[in-house]
């Protein structure tokens, strides 16, 4: 297993190093039982919910192919005796076989690039089948979701060591870079118009940021491709800049003039995992070391200024060993997303508009209590990951 992003934090700080076992032993704790042995597959989420009884329980809702592929992706890094566990006896490469298998039906472009990215990375032999079925989905000129576009980017870029994907990569590759609006660090929610009503088509989320920037990341550490690496760094430069005083990766941003939308909700996910595998995939490829920010968003899954009483005691933890989950996401909670849809309209016409009242009036304070597959996956992937020794 590979432990030199652990190692560094450890030399960094002991306490949040701590911090980070802790969360990678609630990984593997938890991942079992969001797997549905008779589906082979995984849930789409575990919801806290008060039984008849009146106790807390979780309960499990829906299912995820791409929640099962990022799980299988983040997996790969432990032993396999240690895989087999999360997915009924499997190991990632076996469960990615059950993935590709079943890719004939997949109609999403996301769920089949995750899939042949995993394939790619766990050696599966039919690799070059995965991607033919992104090939289908993925129709020339057509917009896409940039997260997507983003996935299939890493795919292409994993897979270029075993078979000819050139002239693909290099498609994905303009496609992701022509996206960016003018001189904007920053990504937009989709590659083209067409996809996103014009009234909020300026409005990007962080997943449209981290996405974008390790897979360009990646394409540099593949093959020499500075365009690639200063279009990853001057991504992750901004929102590290953006970064709240208490390491919380907001939410929203406008992707023509780089800047704050709507900073919450602040996304568990994003804090332990999404932003440390992007950002350390970009130092590991020659970028930036943005390890600082690591850290300081680390640290937010304990020290959640959000959940701070009057004495600066936590009223809640984000991270519950008792029912094996990190709680999703701390929120406003106001009505049908009312502060997010205010300000997505206004900075429309006033990039720099704030709304300041909206902050007064709701505050952020309330918590999603449900976890998902692949926020434990993205989790394994981040900490675990990294160049081998």
């Amino acid at each position: 297993m590979n432990t030199t992003r652990l190692g560094a934090l450890a030399h960094e700080d002991q306490s949040l190093h701590a911090l980070a076992e802790r969360l990678l032993a609630l990984a593997e704790a938890g991942l079992p039982a969001m797997y549905l042995p008779d589906e082979e597959t995984f849930v789409f989420t575990r919801a806290g919910v008060i039984s008849a009884e009146g106790t807390p329980v979780l309960e499990q809702r829906g299912t995820s192919t791409r929640y099962a592929a990022i799980t299988a992706l983040g997996a790969r890094f432990l032993p396999e005796d240690r895989q087999r566990p999360l997915f009924g006896g499997h190991t990632a490469q076996e469960f990615t076989g059950l993935l590709v298998e079943r890719l004939p039906g997949v109609v999403n472009l996301g769920d089949a690039a995750l899939i042949a990215w995993a394939a790619a990375e766990t050696g599966h032999p039919k690799l070059a089948d995965a991607l033919d079925r992104v090939a289908t989905l993925d129709v020339p000129g057509r917009p896409q979701y940039t997260v997507e576009a983003a996935w299939v980017l890493s795919a292409l870029t994993a897979a270029r060591a075993v078979v000819d994907v050139e002239e693909r990569l290099a498609a994905a590759r303009v496609r992701l870079l022509a996206a960016r609006v003018g001189d904007s660090p920053l990504f937009p929610h989709a590659t083209e118009p067409g996809l996103v009503p014009g009234y909020r088509s300026h409005v990007a989320c962080f997943a449209d940021q981290t996405y974008p920037l390790q897979a360009l990341a990646r394409l540099h550490a593949s093959g020499d491709d500075p365009q690639a690496l200063a279009a990853a760094d001057a991504c992750a430069a901004r929102i590290c800049e953006l970064q709240g005083d208490g390491g919380q990766w907001w939410w929203h941003y406008d992707a023509r003039e780089g800047g704050v939308v709507e900073g919450y909700p602040v996304y568990s996910v994003h804090q332990h995992a999404m932003a440390p595998t992007a950002l350390f995939d970009l130092a590991e490829a020659g970028g930036t070391d943005f390890g600082a920010a690591i850290r300081r968003g680390l640290r937010w899954m304990t020290d959640v200024p959000e959940l701070a009483d009057p004495t600066g005691n936590p009223r809640e933890s984000m991270i519950r060993e008792d029912f094996g989950v990190t709680w999703r996401k701390v929120y406003r909670g106001d009505p049908k997303k009312a502060v997010r849809a205010a300000r997505g309209l206004t900075t429309r016409v006033a990039p720099h508009a704030r709304l300041a009242p909206l902050d007064r009036i709701f505050r952020p304070g309330a918590v999603d209590r449900e976890c998902r597959p692949y926020e434990f996956g993205w989790m394994l992937f981040a900490w675990l990951g990294g160049p081998r020794r």
